[in-house]
């Protein structure tokens, strides 16, 4: 029998990140608790206990992707002081990583959530939030640019951002449905025609 403030007997950080890789590949609604808990190698009254509800634990799992994974991709817009460079290499980053990176799931765990419905409502704002997000920081990026002289002065920089989040939402789903990295580097070079000229 456990004595109060025993320490837990599992690893919580590897158990989240577990939680995490789970969602991502299966969604908040096809993954249910049993799955959650052989995947966290913890039993439901630990898992409860840790981190709450079904709910609970995906809106963790979301702030531990925003964190810790989007920013490996999302840095590319900072890469160069001309937005050109770091908007190209943006979407060629994500052609890269988006097929495959490393040991993570395919795709963007964010986009493909918004591909499901049903998802209880703190939930679903959460990853309304995480995609503004996004297209937020493309639109703060542009917007700096469009300051700068980097793009011409009557450059509509929500209207540019919302297109290249598009393009970038349409290449995750794409990587989803099997596309490689070369067919989503043709995308990301396709795209780029659409960047404004005569700054």
């Amino acid at each position: 029998m456990s004595s109060p403030g025993r320490p837990r007997a599992f690893d919580r950080d590897k158990a989240l990140q577990d939680a995490m890789l789970l969602f991502w590949r299966q969604g908040y609604l096809a993954t249910s608790m049993n799955d959650l808990c052989e995947a966290m190698h913890i039993r439901s009254p630990s898992l409860y206990a840790a981190f709450g509800s079904k709910e609970d634990l995906y809106l963790e799992a979301v702030r531990l992707y925003t964190r810790d994974v989007r920013p490996m991709l999302w840095s590319m817009l900072r890469v160069s002081p001309q937005a050109r460079v770091c908007m190209q290499q943006f979407l060629e980053e994500a052609a890269r990583l988006l097929p495959k990176s490393g040991d993570a799931p395919v795709s963007c765990m964010v986009t493909l959530s918004g591909l499901h419905e049903g998802a209880p409502a703190p939930v679903a704002e959460a990853l309304r939030q995480a995609r503004l997000d996004g297209l937020e920081a493309i639109c703060d990026r542009l917007a700096e640019a469009r300051a700068s002289g980097d793009v011409p002065p009557m450059t509509d920089v929500n209207r540019l951002g919302r297109f290249f989040l598009a393009v970038f939402q349409g290449m995750a789903i794409q990587a989803q449905d099997g596309a490689s990295s070369e067919e989503l580097g043709d995308m990301a070079r396709n795209a780029m025609a659409a960047w404004p000229d005569g700054a």
